[in-house]
This record gives structure tokens, sequence and C-alpha cells, in this order.
């Protein structure tokens, strides 16, 4: 770790080195154009952020935007190609510069702007910045992935889901960044497509949507502008590169392929433009610049051979919700021509077990994994937007993995606004069938509201399903550490977020040991009587 006379922590909370200049070469820009980067108010209104890290690089972002609320969704921007200026350090206070370099913010990409780099070291933090005109962005800190062929130092992983701007604060993610964890992975549902006063907490929301329910590009675009905003998804972002994946509210509720929610005329429109939108405000690899109504989103990031992150996509390739979306006792989630990967992706996901070579395999995906059967009959009562609607397609992936000899599995998964953690079975019909993984679900950062703290044992769930380990209520992330011998995972909890600056504290916390299917809890604390 560097010694610094400026903490991260300072720096991404006050943008400490705002005033320093940046030293590119004049001859990178011609004189016309960096002129009129310098007549801009400032530009950086919605932070910086990294994402995809590999062993030589990773991907650097941000979007230029003086009104990032404009209804256009263009933020405000003058309609010409904008120069920016970008550097990539080892130290916060840039005396080591490594990398630097221009792009252009072009309008056709609402001042968007990719960087993504190769030719840097394995496994070391580095720093990055921008420049436009005389303005300066807040400083990132990012780091590679391990050399493929290694298994080095434990790594520090946190992961999130469901931030409705509406419903609270962003709270959580503030305290994860001050975690200062090396990876973040955002299982979906980063922003939603309501308008104002649709979606209601009790009590009211504490904050409202701009704009109308999100339709189009422009929509889409002043929507992420407005939750970029947030100065707390902002810390977060700055302070380690993020794996992305979508879910359903970055484009509409529960769509499933080319079928949505309620009949929809323009729906393929819909979908074209939110996956536009998304990519312009992610940290994503050109691999993932969607093509009209299909982007690539499934990938797999491989960490040494610590651990592989196949990131999953869940709704682009998925058949239709069986019997609806909600909780049903549905034939159609048992047909084995039923899929919610798809086959492409399915094969794709099967090869990878059987090419791993790492400690861990994890699974980065949208929907709840295990058997939650809500019925104590003999009925099985399920949701159908979840893995429980596509039993067939479950079965296989699980089947794969221990095919494959795969060593370690573990499902991370968001959605559900809650957290849980289950031992992954062969046959969840049966107590005693060997348990063959685990699944680690987030809850959600503010959707839902508040929520509570409870015995988990008391949700009726856990009776009726005995792999069912862990449950809460509340607000919040997951926070784990990866090594070889294990994976421990710490159920990190805010009590409040329907007003700011709620401290975050550990619910739970599981470990999975190497080799040793299944979790085991190592700490429950006792209810906040708060």
């Amino acid at each position: 770790m560097l010694v610094m006379s400026i903490s991260r922590r300072t720096l991404l909370a006050t943008g400490a080195l705002a005033g320093v200049a940046i030293g590119l070469p004049a001859t990178a820009l011609t004189k016309a154009t960096a002129a009129h980067a310098k007549t801009l108010a400032d530009p950086f209104t919605l932070g910086v952020a990294s994402g995809d890290p590999d062993h030589d690089g990773f991907v650097l972002w941000t979007r230029l935007a003086v009104e990032p609320l404009a209804e256009d969704g263009l933020g405000g921007m003058p309609d010409r190609f904008i120069p920016v200026q970008w550097q990539v350090a080892t130290d916060e206070r840039f005396r080591h510069v490594v990398r630097a370099g221009v792009e252009f913010a072009r309008p056709e990409a609402a001042h968007s702007v990719h960087v993504e780099l190769g030719g840097l070291l394995p496994g070391r933090e580095y720093f990055y910045r921008f420049r436009v005109g005389n303005h300066l962005s807040p400083v990132g800190r990012t780091r590679t992935a391990p050399a493929p062929w290694t298994i080095t130092s434990a790594l520090a992983m946190a992961f999130v889901s469901c931030s409705q701007y509406e419903h609270g604060y962003f709270t959580a993610y503030r305290r994860l960044a001050e975690d200062e964890p090396d990876l973040v992975l955002h299982l979906g549902d980063y922003q939603y497509e309501y308008a104002k006063d649709t979606y209601n907490i009790p009590g009211g929301n504490p904050r409202d949507h701009e704009g109308p329910e999100t339709r189009t590009l422009a929509n889409y675009r002043q929507r992420h502008a407005q939750y970029k905003m947030d100065q707390d998804l902002q810390a977060a972002h700055a302070v380690a590169p993020w794996l992305v994946v979508w879910d359903d509210h970055e484009i509409e509720n529960n769509w499933a392929d080319e079928v949505p929610e309620q009949p929809d005329a323009d729906f393929l429109a819909r979908r074209e433009a939110a996956f536009k939108a998304y990519y312009e405000n992610m940290p994503l690899r050109r691999t993932g610049i969607p093509r009209g109504i299909d982007m690539q989103l499934y990938r797999r990031i491989r960490w040494g051979r610590l651990a592989n992150f196949h990131m999953l996509d869940t709704r682009q390739y998925r058949d239709d919700q069986g019997c609806g979306d909600g909780y049903k006792d549905c034939p159609a989630a048992v047909d084995p021509a039923r899929s919610i990967t798809g086959a492409e992706q399915e094969a794709w996901l099967l090869d990878g077990f059987r090419r791993s070579e790492a400690r861990w395999d994890i699974l980065g995906q949208q929907v709840f994994f295990a058997q939650r059967d809500n019925n104590s009959g003999p009925k099985k009562v399920t949701s159908q937007d979840g893995w429980d609607g596509y039993v067939a397609s479950r079965d296989r992936i699980t089947r794969g993995w221990m095919a494959a000899g795969v060593r370690n599995p573990i499902v991370l998964t968001g959605d559900v606004h809650a957290h849980w953690a289950s031992d992954l079975k062969l046959n969840y019909d049966d107590p005693a069938s060997p348990t063959v993984g685990a699944e680690l679900v987030c809850s959600s950062i503010t959707s839902g509201g508040n929520g509570t703290d409870s015995i988990p044992s008391a949700h009726p769930f856990l009776s009726i399903n005995p792999h069912l380990r862990f449950y809460n209520n509340q607000r919040g992330y997951v926070l784990t550490r990866i090594d070889e011998r294990q994976l421990k995972a710490d159920f990190k909890v805010v009590p409040f977020v329907t007003t700011p600056g709620a401290p975050a504290y550990t619910r739970a916390s599981f470990v999975v040991d190497d080799g040793v299917p299944g979790l085991h809890q190592t700490y429950d604390r006792p209810i906040d009587p708060a």
C-alpha cells in the first residue's frame, strides 16, 4: 500500500486535487477545439468511473454535462466534439504519470468517454483523472487484475443492486466507498424507469425522479444523469473498478427478451434506446457497444488464478415468464426447453466451467438462483421471474459446474431488496441432497425504503426451504474477502435511508471454505434496538 499525505477517503470525498493542472502536449489538440473547451462551465458533474479490469488494463469513463438534467438528455453540451485529456498515475498526486492521452467526447454518444487501456502492470493500483479546458475531474482509484497464472493477495470485493433514487439516499454507496474494496460488482437495477409518484414507499418518497417514465433515448440519458449526480454514488464509482450487468429496471419492470411487461408496440425502440444510454453511462469495453436492440453484456473477468467472474445476462435472452411474473404453481417452470440464459450464453458458461483453473468460480447475476417455495403444502409455489421459473435451465448450469469439477462455485444475486444466504442443492425437494455450492444475495441500496431488522429464522421461507440460511430486510450491500482458503461475506446494513447519513454495520457474516460446498455462519449481530 502506498503511504500518502492525503487519504483516499478524503480525496474521494472532497476532490482535493481539483486545482492541479494536467500538462499534456498541446500538439494533441487543435487550437480551435481547445479554445471551445475553455469556454465551458464545469463539465464533470457526473463524476468518473472505471471498470472491466484485466491483468494489463481497464476502462476509464466520464460523461460531460454542464446541465445534467436537460430534458433533451444532452447535458447542456454544445453540438460538437470536445477534447478530453486523461492521465493515469501510480500515485494520487500524479507525480508518476504512466499513461496519458486525449479522447473526443462526441455529441452522438451524449459526450461520454470510454478510454480502454492496455499495457499496464498486473495487480497494481492506479489513479486517473480527466481535464477539459481549465476544468479538472475528481480523481478515481482503480487497479489491474493479477497476472493470469498467479494467486496473490486476498481480493476485497463488494456487490450491490437496486438503487431506486426516489426511495432514499445512497448512503450505502458512501459506506461501501469508505470500505475501499478492490472491486465492485453491480448486479442490476442501477436506475429505475418510473415517473415521479408512480413507485412510492409508505410515508412518501424522500426524493423525486426528473422527467417522465423513461421511454426515449433522451429520457434514459436524463435519468442516468440524475443518478450519476449523486455524490455518494460518485464516491463508490471512484473508489474501485466496477463490473456491471443490468436487470429489468434499466429498461422496464420484468421485461423478457423482446417481450415487455405490458403490451407495447414500441418496446423494441425503447429497448434500443435503453441499451444505448446504458453503454454511454457505464465503464464498459467497446465489445459492449450496442448494435440496435442487441448488446453483448455477458463476459468473463479473470482475477489471476484466484477467481473467475462470470457476469451473466438473464434478461436479454430468456424465454418469457411462463405464468406471469409472480409466485405461481406453474407447469411451464419445469419445461426442459425453457431457458433464462439462452442457448448460446449457457454454452459459453459451461465451456468456461470446463476451462476454469480458478480457485473460485463466481457467477455475477440478477435473480434468485436457489429454490424459494412459499407454500408448505404439496404444491410448489415459486417466483416465475427468477430461476425457479426456469428449473431445467438451473439444473443444467448446476450439473455443468459439477461435471466440470469446478472447485468452488459461488452465485451472487441482487433483485429481491433483501439480504439472503443459501446453500445450493442438486435436489431442492430433498433436504438430504448434496450441497453443491453457495448463493449470496445482496439487499437493495434504497429500493423499498428503510426496511426492518428481524430474526432471520422468523421468515417463513426458511422453514419451508431448509437450504435458505439467512434473511434480513434492511438496505445495504455485501462485502467479501476472497483468498486461497476461504470466501468471507459480511452482510452490511444501514438502519435507514429516507434521511441521509446512516452508519453501516455488519448484520451477519458467513464463510465458504475452499473445497467445502456450502455456508457456515461466523457472526450474527443481535437485532438493533433502534
